[in-house]
């Protein structure tokens, strides 16, 4: 084992001296938009609108059409296939039984279609990991990808891409965007395990007579298909009583496991996860992504999140290998009913690792031999400096050093500033803190206090580059900024514990 460092146990240098702030900044663009049903909630409303559009000549639908087209064909590439769409959703409110032409048709759908741009609010909260494609490169450069929290009216958050390359010599350059945006495509039928669904249920006490009598007329594997006919013959069936409680919860998770794919032609910059279940309805927030390498030399990319659908949260798993297509998995256990789960990059000792937060104060790590089920959770960290007082919890995945696993975390003092500290625990075991940093790595300036939350700098992840420490960080909830400082010079102003 390689020894450590012989630091002094009262450091007197400071890490400030250290931190180099760099001058991009990652900013809203509200010409980013994508497209969204814009259907009414009363359905009485649907089948007048489209009556007013019937009643239309052909000529004036086609002039209207053709203003549409000419006012929104250049923002979106598929403009035509999502008022298709639209008029697919509403056809069944159409009360006249004519044929109807194709013209009417996209105009009815774009009756029905509106524009959402993804963040006009805010861009914020990255997390950045090495792009699965690393080919074409110099030596000693990396291609990495950026995941951002996009917020847009009515604070709904999504996922948002950013891609580049750190040269060797630490210079960051950003790809360019494009003027488009698109929302994946749901993959249609996935495949649920009835042993994890189950225990998931057990968690959620939803596991009795209906849900039993539900999962006997299913196979061990089963799709979304297979559930909704069990669940209407167990309807139809007068010998069961069912327990329309249970039906909801049953429904309500199998929504929240699904798989969606962008198309491969686009850009990475491009892809942007929007909510699609009603379980994050109202966000998806905060993804910790990280690149994970399994026991056998398989990377996969996870993200951990927190779903939102205005009343609760659900904290969720996303799984990728290729950021085009995307798994969603809900996360279970007793250990998972909070917000800011990180992943460690690889198991130790056979086992899955997490950090976590369980009371909104203090930091815990979590060991698993379930990625998906998560029971018992440690207390690793209390709040011990003034600048963390209020509360503690992480910035994003460890990262593995030589010294051990770096953990950037974020402390709340007085006023609700939000600062970046760091620490490392023992490599063989990481439920022990081995080193801290006193003081606060990175400390909103007067430019990072002012924003839609004022006073907070945040991060869901970073990464190491040639000894170098990269750092993504918001600011004050609307934009994002990047921070480098060498390994070294962060180990030698931590304070080793015994």
């Amino acid at each position: 084992m390689e020894k450590r460092p012989d630091y002094s146990m009262s450091q007197t240098i400071s890490i400030k001296n250290f931190v180099r702030r760099r001058k991009t900044r990652i900013m809203r663009d509200t010409s980013r938009v994508i497209t969204r049903a814009h259907i009414p909630t009363n359905l009485e409303r649907i089948s007048r609108l489209i009556e007013r559009v019937l009643d239309l000549s052909e000529d004036v639908a086609e002039l209207l059409l053709e203003e549409i087209n000419d006012n929104f064909s250049d923002r979106h590439r598929d403009i035509k296939q999502q008022f298709a769409l639209n008029f697919s959703k509403v056809s069944e409110y159409i009360t006249r039984n004519i044929q109807i032409s194709n013209v009417k048709q996209a105009l009815i759908g774009a009756y029905f279609t509106m524009e959402y741009s993804i963040e006009s609010a805010a861009l914020f909260n990255p997390s950045i990991v090495p792009h699965p494609d690393q080919s074409g490169l110099s030596d000693g450069d990396l291609r990495f990808i950026m995941s951002l929290r996009a917020t847009g009216e009515g604070h709904i958050s999504s996922i948002a891409f950013r891609s580049g390359i750190v040269e060797e010599n630490g210079s960051i350059h950003f790809d360019t965007i494009t003027d488009f945006v698109e929302t994946p495509k749901m993959l249609h039928d996935p495949f649920y395990v009835k042993r994890l669904m189950k225990l998931r249920l057990k968690d959620m006490e939803s596991w009795d007579e209906t849900s039993i009598n539900v999962f006997d007329l299913l196979p061990d594997v089963f799709t979304y298909s297979d559930l909704k006919n069990s669940i209407h013959k167990l309807y139809l069936s007068p010998e069961f009583e069912t327990n329309d409680k249970t039906l909801i919860n049953i429904n309500w998770l199998a929504n929240s496991n699904y798989k969606v794919g962008f198309d491969e032609s686009s850009k990475i910059s491009e892809r942007v996860i929007f909510p699609v279940s009603e379980n994050e309805s109202r966000g998806i927030e905060d993804a910790r992504f990280v690149r994970f390498e399994d026991d056998n030399g398989e990377v996969t990319y996870y993200a951990t999140y927190t779903a939102y659908n205005g009343f609760k949260i659900l904290p969720q798993l996303i799984e990728t290998r290729d950021f085009v297509y995307f798994n969603v998995i809900t996360l279970n256990g007793k250990a998972v009913q909070n917000k800011g789960m990180a992943l460690f990059p690889r198991k130790i000792k056979g086992k899955y690792v997490m950090l976590s937060r369980q009371d909104g104060e203090n930091n815990y790590i979590m060991f698993s031999d379930n990625l998906h089920f998560w029971q018992t959770a440690k207390l690793i960290q209390e709040p011990e400096q003034p600048w963390e007082f209020v509360q503690i919890g992480n910035c994003g995945s460890p990262i593995e050093l030589n010294e051990g696993w770096l953990v950037l975390t974020h402390g709340v003092g007085p006023m609700r500033q939000y600062f970046i500290g760091a620490l490392l625990l023992d490599k063989e075991k990481p439920d022990k803190v081995i080193a801290k940093l006193d003081e606060p790595l990175l400390s909103p300036n007067e430019e990072e206090r002012e924003g839609y939350v004022p006073n907070v700098i945040y991060s869901c992840g970073a990464l190491v580059h040639k000894g170098r420490l990269i750092l993504p960080y918001a600011m004050s909830d609307i934009k994002s900024g990047l921070v480098t400082v060498q390994i070294n010079d962060l180990i030698k102003c931590m304070r080793f514990v015994k």
